[in-house]
């Protein structure tokens, strides 16, 4: 087995469905002998009975209750067989021939780990590559609009090496997974890639952008609130990498950090009379 494709799903009934079908038109003309495997988290949406109706050929693993992102993907690791995995959300579209081209880059860099680039379903950039986050980096992204302005997250024109990818889409050797890279089980979803591209650099690994592969991604298919979800997403994930990887000095300076933009935002919130800001940052000022 040359590929395994590796898509977990919650309630995303129809946008899994046109992966899938992307998925199988990538590789409609591919001589790759590849294997599509679903992890579902319990969906209530039909989900198995699409899967079973219109998708026989694909392994599917329906577990009793939602276990989160990083280990339903490891369910997939260990199920997978073949020579180098594709993780792959389930509100993406491939487009073209992607995953082979992926595929044919990966080969070529088989200590590392590879992602495409990622546009909006307008077809729009969607910035999926960044610096780890240090402080510098934390800062510009919270207090700089580093995001917007390209200081903290990218979309190179060409193939570069970065620190890391977005878990959306991407693809290594199941050996270097299965060298103690899976994800952290204790994060329920979000940051799970950044962690775990951090322990690969620090095992010698690479991880590499490769934009000659495009994909859209919907984004926050399976996310319970879109609305609050990324800015309390983003306290998250900054406190748990932090915790994880970083001295207890930056983990202190991180949270005056977290806690200065959660009263600033407050404040913006009450003066302009939005009830999303007060509410979505008082949350945010509980979790530091």
């Amino acid at each position: 087995m040359d590929l395994s494709v590796i898509v977990v799903s919650f309630n995303t009934k129809q946008l899994l469905d046109a992966c899938l079908l992307s998925v199988f038109s990538s590789l409609r003309l591919s001589k790759l002998k590849f294997e599509i495997i679903v992890i579902d988290n319990d969906s209530k949406d039909g989900t198995r009975e699409m899967l079973h109706k219109k998708y026989p050929r694909v392994i599917a693993v329906f577990n009793k209750e939602n276990v989160g992102f990083g280990k339903a993907n490891n369910q997939g690791i260990h199920r997978a067989s073949g020579k180098y995995i594709l993780l792959l959300n389930s509100d993406t579209v491939i487009l073209d021939d992607a995953v082979g081209s992926l595929y044919a880059f990966a080969q070529q860099h088989p200590l590392a780990f590879v992602g495409p680039k990622i546009l909006n379903p307008d077809k729009s950039i969607q910035t999926s590559c960044g610096p780890f986050f240090t402080l510098p980096v934390a800062f510009a992204a919270l207090y700089l609009k580093g995001d917007t302005i390209g200081l903290t997250r990218w979309s190179p024109g060409t193939t570069r090496e970065v620190d890391w990818i977005s878990g959306a889409c991407i693809m290594g050797p199941r050996s270097v997974f299965l060298d103690n890279l899976l994800f952290d089980e204790e994060v329920f979803m979000y940051m799970e890639e950044v962690d775990l591209l951090m322990r690969a650099k620090q095992k010698g690994y690479r991880t590499f952008f490769y934009p000659e592969s495009r994909i859209i991604h919907v984004g926050s298919g399976s996310s319970i609130n879109k609305r609050t979800g990324p800015v309390l997403n983003i306290y998250k994930g900054l406190l748990y990498v932090y915790k994880k990887h970083y001295s207890p000095s930056a983990q202190c300076v991180l949270t005056w950090m977290l806690k200065a933009k959660a009263i600033l935002g407050m404040c913006v919130g009450y003066i302009v009379g939005s009830d999303y800001l007060k509410q979505t940052y008082e949350e945010a000022y509980r979790l530091v």
